[in-house]
């Protein structure tokens, strides 16, 4: 702020100040340096002020200053009331139709249980019925049934210097059909098929060897043989395919032990299958 010589002399008389003022209004203001006096005389004393220089150029940013303290949350608001349903608005023009599915073709569905049977009519009660009875058998199926079982009841013995047919004196089993000669000890096969033949002969102990052989058609077909002085049971058995004619014995050579209740000797023998019929 500039201050004029009138301003400051007149601040000093008011002071009291003793300074004289020695100096012409015009002339200028004695200084002894460079104090203020001096600059308020110099810029007094001057002609008019000059054109402003060029502002300078802006001095650099200043450091960043600390942060201030978060303010405090603020209160929520309250949440506002709902307003009011709208009017419902008008219905919609009805769509077009649509065109028409294909024919589907479904998985036919599962047939039902059967139902039971209905009450016959009448007056009377109805029975229980009957089971039902076995098949009956045709006079061909009691052909088809071969067999047969003979034993010696001699009580002497049966010997031989020379093969011959075993002779049996009684029958066990020989079933209708079935063709046995006793007195030459033969079976006639009388319907063709597969056999099972089976025989049992006593060896006298006091004699010599006994053979004892199972015969078809006169073909040997098993041989058994009993040591000298040695008693015991000679036996065998065979499956043989007959048909209708064929001959089946038993023929021994030597001695053989026979008795009337306790039946040492045997013959036995039986149809296994029948011979198919294409």
């Amino acid at each position: 702020m500039k201050i004029c010589v009138a301003t400051i002399l007149s601040i000093a008389l008011l002071l009291g100040n003793s300074v004289k003022l020695r100096a012409s209004v015009t002339g200028p203001v004695p200084s002894d340096g460079d104090g203020p006096a001096s600059q308020v005389c110099q810029q007094c004393c001057q002609g008019p002020a000059a054109i402003p220089g060029i502002p300078g150029l802006p001095g650099p940013a200043g450091p960043m200053g600390p942060y201030g303290q978060p303010g405090s949350k603020g209160d929520a608001g309250q949440q506002g009331e709902n307003g009011p349903i709208g009017p419902m608005g008008e219905r919609g023009a009805p769509g077009n139709t649509g065109s028409k599915g294909d024919d589907g073709i479904g998985l036919p569905g599962k047939i039902g249980p059967r139902g039971l049977p209905g009450f016959v009519g009448g007056t009377g009660e109805t029975g229980v019925k009957g089971q039902k009875g076995e098949p009956g058998e045709t006079p061909d199926d009691l052909n088809q049934r071969v067999a047969f079982t003979v034993v010696r009841t001699s009580d002497s013995d049966e010997s031989t210097s020379s093969v011959t047919h075993l002779p049996f004196q009684q029958t066990v089993t020989l079933l209708p059909g079935t063709s046995f000669d006793l007195e030459t000890g033969t079976f006639t096969c009388g319907v063709p098929g597969t056999y099972v033949f089976t025989f049992s002969v006593l060896k006298h102990s006091n004699s010599g060897q006994l053979v004892i052989h199972l015969v078809k058609n006169n073909y040997k077909v098993i041989t058994t043989y009993g040591e000298s002085n040695q008693r015991g049971q000679l036996s065998g058995s065979a499956v043989l395919v007959l048909q209708r004619g064929d001959t089946v014995y038993v023929t021994m050579y030597g001695r053989a032990r026979s008795h009337s209740t306790e039946h040492y000797t045997s013959f036995s023998g039986f149809l296994l299958y029948p011979e198919s019929v294409n």
